[in-house]
């Protein structure tokens, strides 16, 4: 399957296929030959109750690549880079057991989620570089910032 390119420059959107039998199912995630991550550094995974906003954060060298394997999430993107040419933009993407895919989050850009639903999200996060304690390339943002200006409020239709 094709990766699509997301609203912000340089973020990739690789939809995963999933093969379904009797037995339950069967997903790839990540493959060597994907081409999205540019060097390999650590996966992580953690799990967020309902109702639970992680945000914001961005990091310097770091790039992510997010999969969430069960839940839902509202995943939001903030592109704080000033040469890029999607400066300033916002995209929210909904992820999740009910839309499986891969997101390559760049540096630079600050992202955050929402737990939706009545379940907890659970998040295999794979980074370009290792963690290192010492000297964390993390810098937070809260998740209110006013030059995101994100509204996390759920809008029910």
């Amino acid at each position: 399957m094709k990766n699509v390119l997301g609203k912000i420059h340089d973020v990739v959107i690789k939809p995963l296929v999933t093969f379904s039998d009797d037995r339950g199912f069967f997903r790839e995630v990540l493959r060597d030959d994907d081409g999205l991550l540019r060097r390999f550094g650590q996966t992580s995974f953690t799990k967020s109750y309902p109702g639970v906003i992680k945000a914001f954060h961005w990091h310097q060298k770091q790039d992510d690549l997010w999969y969430v394997a069960l839940g839902m999430a509202r995943v939001v993107l903030y592109d704080r880079r000033p040469d890029s040419p999607t400066y300033r933009v916002t995209q929210q993407i909904f992820a999740g057991e009910d839309n499986p895919m891969l997101i390559l989050i760049p540096a630079g850009i600050a992202h955050g989620y929402q737990v939706l639903g009545d379940r907890p999200v659970y998040l295999f996060y794979h980074t370009t570089e290792s963690y290192n304690r010492a000297e964390p390339d993390e810098q937070r943002i809260p998740y209110d910032d006013p030059e995101i200006g994100f509204d996390w409020s759920l809008h029910f239709r």
